[in-house]
């Protein structure tokens, strides 16, 4: 099957990965593939990005992207025990990802380690202890053992597992629309951040592959 078209739009390696992808986990018709590269590029900074970088600085920032592990009131004001939490957590990316992590997607306490060992790895990232075991069970080596591997040997067919488990070919199967998009968007992303890079690169994927896939 021929997808060299996508040459000089993603990286030569992550074309390689393409096929295995394709057959294992179903993401097998253009639309699909081309909702599913149109996320993972955005999501893995064009295939540069194989794992969560941890080392914020500033404790606003942190407050604000992990704001469901610090207390705030109904005005959204948090308050300055919490602030002092995020600011001892500041350019610690392996306290931070323990502490934010813990006691979540199968993950153990913060004292476990589990929080960063487990922390996001791959084009969409995957992340928990639950989800890399998942994953290991669905290729068949054990990434719990070893979960520097969903960086390095499995960063496209992590995120073709979660896209598959999501059932998100399903709703690439809805169609070529900015809708379709924003449903996948929301899913992978919880929100809404990077939709029109995101179909942009849907619409220059599509007809691409429309021509290479058959």
């Amino acid at each position: 099957m021929n997808i060299q078209n996508l040459k000089g739009h993603i990286p030569d390696n992550v074309i390689a990965m393409i096929p295995q992808l394709m057959e294992k986990f179903e993401i097998n018709t253009p639309l699909r593939l081309a909702h599913f590269l149109a996320q993972t590029c955005h999501e893995s900074g064009n295939y540069k990005i194989l794992q969560e970088n941890l080392m914020y600085s500033d404790p606003n920032r942190i407050v604000n992207i992990f704001k469901h592990d610090f207390d705030q009131n109904k005005n959204g004001v948090i308050d300055p025990a919490e602030l002092e939490k995020a600011k001892s957590l500041a350019k610690k990316p392996k306290e931070l990802a323990n502490f934010v992590y813990a006691n979540q997607n199968g993950n153990g306490n913060e004292a476990s380690g589990d929080g960063y060992n487990y922390r996001g790895r791959g084009y969409i990232q995957l992340t928990g202890r639950a989800n890399y075991k998942s994953f290991s069970n669905a290729i068949g080596e054990d990434c719990v053992a070893n979960p520097d591997l969903v960086a390095t040997k499995y960063p496209l067919a992590s995120a073709g597992w979660f896209f598959s488990t999501h059932k998100l070919n399903t709703v690439s199967d809805l169609g070529a629309t900015r809708e379709v998009v924003s449903k996948i968007t929301k899913t992978i992303n919880g929100g809404q951040i990077g939709l029109e890079e995101r179909v942009d690169n849907f619409n220059k994927f599509y007809p691409l592959l429309k021509d290479v896939l058959v």
